[in-house]
């Protein structure tokens, strides 16, 4: 008769070692029988009693397992701080490298722009297969050398303790990145804007006249900004000098700004032969007093922050 104790065995022998089956099954029958005996010696019934047995032994998979003193893990605690680390290092730079080598080829080819997404495309295969591949073989090194030597940790391991910077390095990337995006833009713009006349010339944003001393001057202040990010990071903290100086280099930029909004010199006259609600003064001031209001949330916003930052990093 195939009672739920034989199906029990027969799912539990059959991933023990071929050598064990016959004293794993004796044993683990009689042990079954025990508590089965245990329980309708307290009057529950005997099938009720099996059942309820049965299913606190657990998946017999687990209980063979445990029979063959094998890990129910890909990998076990042995490898796993190593296998950790070498994973970390190798996606830390090959995937970027592959990338960086598949968009330099593409660009080669001519395609522009469109060669970044190959380069990520096959930035993330490799990194898929690295973690694919590294993984597998500490798996079958965790199965055949279950226990090894490994060197003992000592506090010499210990990694120096990261200096708390009051500019995080991630911040001034940010920064610098807009200040430079912002200061290729002003010239690309009267080469290449998304406004053109009618025969396909391009068309300007900013009034062309701004070049006479206007935008050169915008531009000088926002590069004097990038030279300060820099120098900010190096120092590591807020100091009030730099605040100030940083105070100097917002109004520098946000005064002309607004100005130059309000007074209606920002943008060219030209545009409005492209774009009809431009020619009307109504819009064109509604226009620039939003630019000239934006510019001075931003710049107050910003010294409000830093003013903020500057007193804690000092107090």
């Amino acid at each position: 008769m195939n009672t739920l104790t034989d199906r029990y065995l027969a799912a539990t022998l059959r991933s023990v070692p071929v050598q064990r089956r016959d004293e794993i099954a004796t044993e683990l029958r009689a042990s079954i029988e025990d508590m089965i005996e245990d329980r309708t010696g307290g009057g529950q019934d005997t099938t009720t009693a099996e059942r309820e047995v049965l299913t606190e032994l657990g998946n017999p998979d687990r209980l063979a397992a445990r029979y063959a003193d094998r890990r129910l893990q890909l990998i076990g605690p042995t490898y796993y701080l190593v296998w950790l680390r070498l994973l970390k290092l190798l996606l830390s730079f090959i995937p970027a490298i592959v990338g960086t080598v598949v968009t330099i080829v593409e660009a080669a080819e001519g395609k522009g722009f469109g060669a970044i997404g190959p380069g990520l495309v096959a930035a993330m295969q490799v990194a898929v297969q690295i973690a694919f591949w590294l993984t597998l073989t500490f798996a079958l090194i965790e199965r055949s050398q279950p226990t090894v030597d490994l060197p003992d940790w000592t506090v010499d391991q210990l990694p120096d303790a990261p200096v708390r910077r009051g500019i995080p390095l991630a911040d001034t990337i940010a920064s610098v990145v807009m200040l430079v995006l912002t200061i290729g833009y002003l010239p690309f713009q009267h080469y290449q804007s998304w406004v053109h006349a009618t025969d396909g010339e391009n068309i300007p944003i900013l009034d062309p006249d701004l070049w006479s001393f206007w935008l050169p001057a915008l531009i000088v202040v926002l590069v004097a900004s990038v030279i300060f990010e820099v120098v900010k990071y190096r120092i590591g903290r807020w100091t009030w000098t730099l605040f100030g100086i940083k105070a100097l280099l917002n109004v520098a930029f946000a005064v002309p700004l607004v100005w130059l909004a309000l007074s209606d010199r920002l943008f060219n006259p030209v545009l409005a032969e492209r774009l009809s609600w431009l020619a009307e003064a109504d819009n064109r001031n509604a226009l620039g007093a939003a630019i000239a209001l934006g510019a001075a949330v931003v710049m107050v916003w910003d010294l409000i922050d830093t003013a903020v930052k500057t007193r804690r990093q000092t107090a």
